[in-house]
């Protein structure tokens, strides 16, 4: 029941996943300032973003996750295979939900000051929107574990991806007409869906610390699809693709040297 992992768990990880959520809402403040934010900077920082979250799921949802089942007295054949399974599912789920609402990417234009389509914008805050469930289950899902510091180690590392995120939503509102002001609490608004996530994940496996492992790699599975099928690619489509690249091992770097720091 909730007493196998811990009634206080569920606040700590809601609690986590509302910081990393309302990192979206920091990010976006700059806006505030100055609308003007060249391509080639925001793909920098998506690129950036995308080695930070690679690095949080490898060190803090599958990795702990295989370590799991080899104590639990698994194979080292079949936990890779429950490893990879976990993961599948994790995508499928993210796939799923992105085949069921209509959602668009970052447009190509951006920035573009009052030349976007508002109605394409929205489509793309609505597809963040999407993006942001799965990290906030991550979130979740890693303060279950046996380790708090894999929960920390998580929710650092998509804030930090948020803070990009949330400038980027506020960039193309802002593309798209609006206000300073309401871009950036629009930008904040997608970031309120993590505490959702948060909460499930906990939740989930409060029932059982059996689930864990597959908790783990649930997270593990759609927070790669979200990072590979949609942030590299993104950080590429304005052909900046060296700057993008070399960013992206910054913040793996960066990402991993966080998880060492919290050993």
């Amino acid at each position: 029941m909730v007493d196998a992992i811990g009634t206080g768990l569920l606040g700590t990880g809601l609690l986590a996943s509302l910081g990393a959520g309302a990192a979206t809402g920091l990010g976006a403040l700059p806006v505030l300032v100055s609308p003007d934010f060249g391509r080639k900077a925001l793909d920098r920082m998506l690129g950036f973003s995308a080695g930070v979250m690679l690095a949080a799921t490898a060190f803090s949802l599958v990795i702990p996750a295989l370590g799991l089942l080899l104590q639990g007295g698994n194979a080292p054949g079949g936990a890779v295979l429950k490893v990879g399974l976990g993961m599948l599912l994790g995508a499928l789920f993210v796939r799923s939900w992105h085949a069921l609402m209509p959602h668009s990417h970052v447009p190509e234009d951006l920035p573009a000051h009052g030349g976007l389509s508002r109605s394409r914008v929205m489509l793309f805050v609505l597809a963040i929107t999407l993006h942001n469930f799965p990290e906030g289950l991550a979130v979740g899902v890693s303060f279950a574990g046996p380790e708090s510091r894999l929960g920390l180690a998580v929710a650092l590392g998509i804030a930090v991806h948020n803070l990009i995120e949330g400038l980027v939503v506020a960039v193309a509102l802002r593309g798209s007409g609006m206000s300073a002001s309401r871009s950036a609490f629009l930008a904040l608004l997608t970031g309120l869906v993590e505490p959702l996530g948060g909460l499930l994940g906990v939740g989930a496996l409060s029932l059982s610390t059996r689930l864990l492992p597959w908790g783990l790699t649930f997270a593990g599975g759609a927070m790669l699809y979200v990072v590979t099928r949609d942030v590299i690619p993104e950080s590429r489509r304005s052909g900046f693709q060296r700057e993008a690249t070399s960013s992206l091992m910054w913040g793996f770097a960066l990402a991993l040297a966080l998880d060492l720091s919290l050993a």
